[in-house]
């Protein structure tokens, strides 16, 4: 706002409030009649008028700031300077007190009052003597004014020094740093010359040295140049004592040749006699494990994952084995509460305790190493030519790719059973090439899913591709089977193992379910076909190890609505159950000694018919889960492998040509 605008606003608002006071005096020659109550004002003491002016003379005489004025920028100093300096004149403004100014018309000074103070009544006295207060203030303002410009100018005064001077600064600066870097530089120099000169020296020192040497090594050859001639008269007569016992050598010799003729007809010996053995450890290994019987079936209980609910103190107890609580467990007992039941007296009905027994029970303690630790005896079974075959049982989340494969990760102590048994048969197969015996291995990784075998170990174009993939005869009147389509892959180590399982997981279906964010839905089926072979004695012997990780045996809720997306999850453990109970009447056949066998009822029997029958050695892991809300379904599965138990198949014969 322009100066002389706020200085006319200062007026009005001076003014204001002045007119509107005066209307309230009783002018001479005013032409407006008094009513009653003007009269009676006008009649009032004195002391009550000037007591109802005095508010009226208190007037706000400072004048209203107006906007900063507008200069060129500023710095952060200047502007501070400037700030400081308007405020301290505000506040001298503010603090001093208005003059009294001669009033233009005197007026009589009433009895009792100090010389220089206008009386009440006198507005018009006040009101000059306020605009001259007014006008020494606007004086006061412009000599500020004047002030500030001249502080402007030697502040615009200073900043283009301050400018010259920091492009003085900047060229200097830049000056050091040239200067900085050409020492810098020569400094580099003089430690390259400096390190030169001492490379030199040493080189220098070195040839000398080695002057020194090459004289001291002239001086040695002359020595030992003398020494050998010495030596070479002696060795021309040691030479001659020679010859005269290479007669007597050869007459020795021929004695030798006589007893390596003996050694090795006992060598001979011993090997027919160390293969008997063989045979007779095979024989009785395989009596062994026919004691410990045929079909075979172990539990194991997984341990209670981060986030699961711990179950109570007695729903899972593991009793001591035969010979007392250092014998391994083969007893498992899981107690179950009915809601449903109750007492005549209405309490709830204790729980039902369930006992079952087996061949070996792993509480969800045991380690990896110890369930392999009772397998590998079975396994070894497959290397002396007996057709094994492993499962894996159980609802979905118990445990069975655990078992079968391993935990996530490169931790050799969660390998599961299939590195693990390979891992033992190149290591024995290597001992036994001792022996004479060779051995070479060929591995398969299909899954069948909704019936249809697809290769787990298929690549490229080829992936998930099961149509393609067929259960058929090896040849014409062949009892062997094989999968049309699939790869077969010879593997001779573990590092060739852990890729094909890589792989395998890979292609593997899975989907989330209930129990498990990643439950296989479908059965894998890893075949290693083991083929040995004696040269020297004739001996062939060949038998397939079978470990198999059976899908989740969970049973179909019949009140479940189903919609678009779950009606593959049910068409998938439709296949699974039928596939799970035709392995179980399969089972229950061959032990009934069955004239039929219905193997062809599912893809899963028929492809390991070969590995069920008489000749087999099985085992299967029934895998539970240890949480209190899978009671019914853990049942389910312990009385399976119950009945499972329960079967003799006979005896075992090893494959031999």
């Amino acid at each position: 706002m322009p100066v002389e605008a706020r200085r006319v606003k200062g007026n009005l608002e001076l003014k204001t409030p002045l007119v509107k006071a005066s209307s309230r005096l009783p002018l001479p020659g005013s032409r407006l009649k008094r009513g009653p109550d003007q009269m009676e004002d006008a009649l009032e003491p004195a002391k009550k008028r000037t007591r109802g002016l005095g508010a009226v003379t208190k007037v706000n005489i400072t004048r209203p700031r107006g906007p900063p004025l507008r200069t060129a920028p500023q710095t952060h100093g200047q502007t501070a300077v400037y700030n400081s300096c308007v405020t301290c004149n505000s506040l001298v403004l503010r603090n001093q007190k208005p003059a009294p100014a001669a009033p233009a018309a005197p007026a009589p000074k009433p009895a009792g009052k100090k010389p220089g103070k206008r009386p009440a009544w006198d507005l018009k006295g006040q009101l000059y003597d306020l605009n001259e207060e007014l006008k020494r203030y606007r004086e006061k303002n412009q000599a500020l004014d004047r002030d500030n410009q001249q502080l402007q100018e030697q502040l615009k005064e200073a900043q283009q020094q301050a400018k010259t001077l920091g492009t003085e600064c900047s060229t200097l600066e830049e000056e050091l740093t040239r200067v900085r870097t050409q020492a810098e530089q020569g400094q580099q120099e003089l430690g390259h010359l400096r390190a030169h000169v001492s490379e030199i020296e040493e080189q220098l020192s070195t040839k000398e040295e080695l002057l020194q040497e090459l004289q001291k090594e002239q001086l040695e050859l002359q020595e030992e140049r003398r020494a050998l001639a010495t030596r070479l008269e002696e060795q021309e007569r040691r030479q001659q004592a020679l010859e005269a016992a290479l007669s007597s050598s050869q007459a020795e010799v021929v004695c030798l040749r006589q007893e390596t003729a003996s050694q090795a007809t006992l060598l001979a010996e011993r090997g027919d006699q160390l293969h008997g053995l063989e045979m007779e450890r095979r024989r009785l290994h395989n009596q062994l494990q026919e004691l410990k019987g045929n079909i075979r079936v172990f539990c194991r209980v997984r341990p209670v994952l981060a986030g699961e609910p711990v179950p109570s103190s007695g729903f899972l107890l593991f009793p001591p084995g035969p010979a007392g609580p250092s014998d391994p467990p083969t007893c498992l007992s899981l107690s179950r509460s009915d809601d449903r039941r109750a007492t005549l007296s209405g309490a709830p009905a204790p729980p039902t305790r369930h006992d079952f027994s087996f061949d070996r029970v792993f509480p969800p303690g045991s380690r990896q190493d110890e369930v392999f630790e009772e397998i590998s005896m079975l396994v070894q079974s497959a290397l002396d030519g007996y057709p094994v075959c492993i499962f894996a049982y159980g609802q979905t989340g118990s445990g069975k790719t655990f078992t079968m494969e391993g935990g996530p990760g490169e931790d050799p102590q969660l390998e599961g059973l299939i590195p693990r048994a390979l891992r033992h048969l190149f290591s024995v197969a290597q001992e036994m090439n001792g022996q004479g015996w060779t051995y070479s291995f060929v591995a398969s990784y299909v899954e069948i899913y909704n019936e249809t075998v697809r290769d787990l170990l298929a690549t490229g174009t080829r992936k998930g591709q099961g149509g393609e993939c067929e259960i058929r005869r090896a040849g014409p009147g062949s009892e062997e089977l094989t999968v049309t389509n699939a790869r077969y892959v010879p593997v001779s180590c573990e590092k060739e193992v852990e890729a094909l399982l890589h792989l395998a997981r890979q292609n593997r279906a899975v989907a989330r379910t209930a129990q498990n964010e990643r439950s296989s839905r479908s059965h894998s089926v890893f075949q290693l076909q083991i083929s040995g072979e004696h040269a020297a004695r004739g001996l062939q012997c060949g038998a397939p190890l079978n470990l198999v990780d059976l899908a989740g045996s969970e049973r179909l809720d019949p009140g479940l609505a189903l919609g678009p997306g779950e009606r593959d999850r049910l068409r998938e453990t439709q296949a699974i159950n039928s596939s799970l109970s035709t392995l179980g009447l399969v089972i229950m056949a061959l032990s009934n000694k069955e004239s039929h066998v219905p193997y062809r009822n599912s893809k899963l029997t028929y492809l390991l018919q070969n590995s069920l029958g008489g000749s087999a050695k099985m085992l299967m892991f029934v895998n539970i889960s240890p949480l209190e809300e899978n009671v019914s379904e853990s049942l389910n599965s312990l009385r399976f492998a119950s009945k499972v138990n329960q079967c003799v198949i006979g005896t075992a014969r090893a494959n031999k040509k």
